[in-house]
């Protein structure tokens, strides 16, 4: 796990959204300095209702971290309820949706990929997850503690980040990460490029 980054929850920059409905913690962006990313991967505070911006040329997944959740709306083509903890759910940045809270502040994890780049998979386990070394992504702890590789340990708030490209690794690694406790949540966010080739 050499070419992985730690971080917390806490430890990300955090950006005010400009209509102070809430704020978004970057895990990352890439490329790096790159204002049109290929990939972003982020957690999302959300604190009152309101629309989410439009992302032409994205496709996008968002899963509930914790709070009551929010209902997602684009009529007709997106009635959503992002209530329960650990399901993704993926749609059209093209799409400006509205957001309403189920109930009080909610935490989202976000990924957004350019289609005609990268795709991204979010997946989540509460036992045992297989994680292979695809081009990029990053995972995080919802809940519990889990074992990593090399005796390490991680718990809620915390993750990894990995962003090199496949000539940087060594064939098709994968580890296996396992829940320590049987109320344990894990997402995993891989990125993939589209045509089987990495683009740096």
């Amino acid at each position: 796990m050499t070419d992985w980054l730690h971080f917390t929850f806490d430890s990300l920059p955090v950006s005010a959204w400009r209509n102070g409905g809430g704020e978004t913690r970057e895990i990352i962006s890439y490329p790096p300095g790159k204002s049109d990313f290929d990939w972003r991967i982020s957690i999302a505070t959300i604190a009152q209702d309101g629309p989410f911006s439009a992302f032409p040329g994205i496709d996008r997944s968002i899963t509930l971290l914790s709070g009551d959740g929010v209902y997602l709306q684009a009529l007709p083509d997106i009635d959503h309820a992002l209530t329960v903890t650990g399901e993704p759910f993926l749609f059209s940045g093209d799409i400006a949706l509205s957001a309403r809270l189920a109930g009080g502040v909610t935490t989202d994890f976000n990924v957004m990929t350019r289609r005609t780049v990268c795709a991204a998979r979010v997946t989540a386990s509460t036992e045992t997850l297989r994680i292979s070394h695809e081009k990029g992504g990053a995972m995080y702890v919802i809940r519990g503690e889990w074992q990593m590789p090399d005796g390490v340990v991680i718990a809620s708030g915390e993750g990894f980040v990995w962003s090199s490209p496949p000539a940087e690794k060594h064939g098709t690694e994968h580890f296996m990460a396992t829940a320590k406790h049987p109320d344990g949540l894990l997402l995993w966010a891989a990125v993939t490029q589209q045509n089987g080739d990495w683009i740096s």
